[in-house]
């Protein structure tokens, strides 16, 4: 159907937009704004982020596998606490919380990659268990644990 280039095109386009949106997402939560169009452009490409990413030809489950599970997971709760629920007592929060740690699960696979195919990341930590690749990662984590509480007290505005 698509060749495999396409196909990773097409891949790396949901996740970056996914990504995209979804700073715009968590930062309107921030300011207390519910942002439909991005919720709906960050929640649909971050799931075909998540989909997409198990159509590449492999010959053994690996961790990219496990991530993109869990993604779906915190998406599924997501997309039922905002469309299902309507954002209506803890859902609002329960929305907030899987939001978040989707983005944050497309933001660590993006360092995970930038490892990988840039150059000079790559020559800090080919095999990703160095320093930089930890520390990197735990700097995501950080910011996402920061921006996540953030975004909780700043959501307590919204209404479906």
């Amino acid at each position: 159907m698509f060749s495999l280039s396409t196909y990773t095109l097409i891949h790396v386009v949901f996740s970056l937009v996914g990504i995209g949106s979804g700073i715009v997402v968590v930062l309107g939560l921030i300011a207390g704004r519910r942002l439909n169009l991005s919720n709906a452009l960050f929640l649909g490409t971050t799931v075909a982020t998540s989909v997409t990413g198990y159509g590449f030809p492999v010959d053994h489950l690996l961790p990219s596998h496990i991530v993109g599970a869990i993604s779906l997971i915190v998406l599924a709760v997501a997309i039922y606490a905002r469309y299902a629920r309507r954002l209506a007592g803890r859902w609002r929060a329960a929305f907030v919380i899987s939001a978040v740690a989707a983005l944050y699960f497309n933001c660590f696979v993006l360092v995970v990659q930038a490892f990988l195919r840039v150059p000079a990341l790559n020559a800090l930590a080919p095999t990703q268990s160095e320093p930089p690749f930890a520390v990197a990662q735990l700097a995501v984590l950080v910011l996402f644990i920061v921006m996540g509480t953030l975004a909780v007290r700043g959501s307590k505005a919204l209404t479906a």
